[in-house]
């Protein structure tokens, strides 16, 4: 059994997180990092000035989006990534091993800069993401809207910056479903931290391999505190047949 989790790199999901894996007790728990990500984050923590100066040499797309989700994280009171660290602090205290399943960050983001059209880039740096200050009320309601209708939310995201779409979800989707599908051959429990925006498409990817999962999403996450976890309105089985 895969178990996906719906996270939001800006949001405070620690408590609800360690709950969940109490209660699923998993062999393995995998992040939505690379090594490189996990270990430029530590760095960021342990060394800012160390940070500062490595964070020179990002790809400026990287740089700009990595900017936008720190200033989405201040609004909530975190800093971006801490879902993630949760997750790898509670396997490692827990002694269960950790597993990286996303992609190459940094080369992920250079290759898909290069690749973009100008009229793409001159969209994305005249976006709420280029302007690099979203109120905590917009967040909010975006998150109403994917939650209504996802396949239309991906669709409109799609017709804007349809490079990002195909770089940043449906090559990850791939990626980290094919990734998942290798260690559920060893492993018997599983779960995965993922972005809540790649549930769906590699709930998707899942289902075509005939793989057993279950999804936890992100507004039962956060609302954990006082629902049950298992019976939240957003959680999904999946059997194979």
């Amino acid at each position: 059994m895969i178990v996906l989790i719906g996270t939001g790199h800006v949001f405070d999901l620690s408590s609800s997180l360690i709950r969940t894996f109490d209660e699923k007790n998993p062999d393995i728990i995998c992040v939505e990092l690379d090594k490189q990500r996990y270990n430029a984050i530590m760095i960021k923590r342990n060394n800012p000035e160390a940070f500062k100066e490595d964070r020179k040499n990002l790809p400026f797309i990287y740089k700009l989006l990595a900017r936008f989700q720190e200033n989405l994280a201040n609004e909530y009171g975190v800093s971006a990534g801490d879902e993630m660290l949760t997750a790898i602090n509670y396997a490692q205290s827990h002694q269960i091993p950790v597993e990286f399943i996303d992609m190459n960050a940094q080369h992920l983001f250079t290759k898909m800069w290069r690749s973009m059209p100008f009229s793409e880039k001159f969209r994305l740096l005249f976006s709420g993401v280029g302007g690099l200050f979203v109120s905590k009320k917009r967040v909010e309601e975006e998150l109403k809207n994917f939650q209504k209708d996802f396949d239309s939310y991906i669709e409109k995201i799609g017709e804007k910056f349809p490079t990002i779409k195909k770089t940043l979800i449906d090559k990850r989707n791939e990626y980290m479903a094919n990734r998942l599908a290798k260690l559920n051959e060893h492993y018997q429990n599983i779960i995965s931290c993922i972005g809540d925006g790649h549930i769906p498409g590699m709930s998707k990817l899942l289902e075509e391999k005939k793989i057993e999962y279950k999804v936890i999403r992100l507004a039962e996450l956060r609302n954990m505190k006082d629902t049950d976890p298992t019976s939240g309105q957003f959680s999904v089985n999946y059997k194979p047949r």
